[in-house]
């Protein structure tokens, strides 16, 4: 009968912490096999060493190299592999004789470990109990002394070894965060937090539970003196303080789009421009897709007051205030931009900093839903004439259709304005086919999204709403039904005698 694997968790280091159930696996084994470094030392057999037999035997499983480079015809990663078969074919000979196997794991043997690599190969063919472990990031938690996460706050941990864009990323868009393996990789972690506004929160911690512990602010880290056994942390934010702006002090005015819909739709970026503000303005439609956190103030109005809007956030940024200017979409597109410049413009507001971060805009999610209508040349045009006189706007649709463009008209139609969709469609009939296919997409990536493919001579303005939005062909574009029956629309990007 061949023996039993276990994957034994021995916590974050320090001995008091492994549970009871990995004390009594240990006492039970008849193999005891641990990972080490060619140096031969072994920081998870130095942490059950108490419980450990003479009468034990020990697999010592040394990797053939840790960081540097190999003339192994697979690189590093052949190296590993071939190092991960071999040490899994050691242990099960063990198996096989019928002894029962216990590999050593710090932390938590399937939490970024070691071990692992022995449980993928080793644990379809052999009875395998894991026994779970404290990890480090718990560890870690514990020793700041506050907590990692609370509420619906989203905890995100991330190994050091990830590119430093996405890193940034990550940090950016997450409410808690911890960042593992740092060691060489921390100048690069240290500045993913700056990068993602999130340094002035980390805290560091080293060694957590073991001799030599270190807790620091992590901004104040000496890059050369942090070892691979250290973490990163941006603890809870539901309790923080948001400390008082000093004196005079100017804080900044931040445009974010949302896109179309919720949080699908939302870049890293916004997401982390969302989090670190202490105040939100905007549209209550649009306040209402961003989470509520703790300590924030959110400013909700009507949709037709965006120059007081501006101006009021403007106003909070002279305060200190880190202001967030909620719009749907993109900012830049018919949305709340424009409005937050040209306030920002006055002589009053010229020394507030104004960032605008983008966002998926409706003409290419509905593009997106629809296929690749706006895969060549087209132009964006609003139909409301609110701002505009109609007869600017009848003059720009007759060139742009005169000009073949694929057309994307927003804002086509209101409860108060119920005839500009049948207007422009009678313009566009002047230079278009009737038979010029019409998306028309409604609440795009919303519970309520709808979209159809008409014929511009069928388009009906009794569907058209403000949640709307039409793309209009141009002569060259498709509408296909593939074989699962779904009608796709694109426009070519090759156009004729080109």
């Amino acid at each position: 009968m061949s023996g039993k694997l276990y994957g034994v968790g021995l916590g974050p280091g320090d001995p008091s912490l492994m549970t009871v159930r990995a004390v009594e696996v240990i006492a039970e084994a008849d193999v005891i096999a641990y990972h080490s470094a060619r140096h031969g030392r072994s920081i998870a057999r130095s942490i059950a060493e108490r419980h450990l037999r003479a009468d034990h035997v020990e697999e010592r499983l040394v990797y053939p190299l840790t960081v540097e480079t190999t003339d192994h015809p697979g690189g590093y990663q052949g190296a590993m592999d071939d190092f991960y078969a071999e040490a899994s074919a050691r242990l099960a000979a063990h198996l096989d004789a019928g002894r029962t196997v216990a590999v050593l794991a710090e932390g938590d043997p399937l939490f970024y470990g070691s071990y692992m690599h022995m449980h993928k190969r080793l644990a379809d063919r052999y009875d395998t109990e894991v026994i779970p472990g404290v990890t480090s990031v718990s560890a870690a938690a514990a020793r700041l002394g506050t907590p990692l996460a609370e509420g619906e706050e989203v905890l995100t941990i991330l190994p050091g070894t990830l590119p430093e864009e996405e890193l940034t990323a990550r940090l950016a868009a997450t409410d808690v965060a911890v960042v593992m393996k740092l060691g060489r990789t921390f100048p690069k972690v240290r500045r993913a937090l700056e990068g993602s506004g999130r340094l002035a929160r980390a805290r560091y911690v080293e060694r957590a539970t073991m001799a030599g512990e270190r807790r620091a602010l992590l901004a104040d880290v000496d890059a050369e003196s942090v070892p691979y056994f250290s973490v990163a942390v941006l603890p809870s934010q539901v309790d923080a303080v948001a400390p008082e702006p000093a004196p005079g002090a100017v804080g900044e005015v931040v445009v974010v789009g949302t896109g179309p819909a919720g949080p699908l739709w939302l870049t890293p970026e916004t997401r982390g421009a969302l989090a670190a503000a202490d105040d939100l303005v905007g549209y209550t439609t649009y306040l209402d897709r961003v989470p509520v956190r703790a300590g924030q103030r959110r400013h909700g109005s009507d949709n037709k007051v965006e120059a007081e809007r501006a101006e009021f956030a403007l106003q909070l940024a002279r305060r200190g205030r880190r202001v967030a200017v909620v719009s749907g979409g993109d900012p830049g597109v018919f949305a709340m931009a424009t409005a937050v410049l040209e306030a920002a413009s006055a002589e009053e507001h010229a020394d507030v900093p104004v960032r605008v971060l983008p966002g998926v805009t409706a003409a290419n999610a509905a593009a997106a839903r629809a296929g690749a209508p706006l895969g060549h040349d087209y132009a964006a045009l609003s139909l409301s004439d609110r701002l505009k006189p109609w007869e600017v706007i009848a003059e720009r649709l007759r060139a742009a259709a005169g000009a073949d463009l694929v057309l994307a008209l927003y804002n086509p139609g209101s409860g108060s304005r119920t005839w500009q969709v049948g207007k422009a469609r009678e313009l566009l009939l002047e230079h278009r086919a009737p038979d010029t296919p019409v998306v028309v997409a409604r609440d795009v990536g919303g519970a309520g999204e709808r979209l159809r493919i008409v014929r511009l001579a069928d388009l009906d303005p009794a569907e058209v709403d403000m949640r709307t939005i039409l793309l209009v062909g141009s002569s060259q574009t498709q509408v296909v039904r593939r074989g699962d029956g779904e009608e796709v629309v694109w426009t070519p990007r090759r156009y004729p005698e080109a």
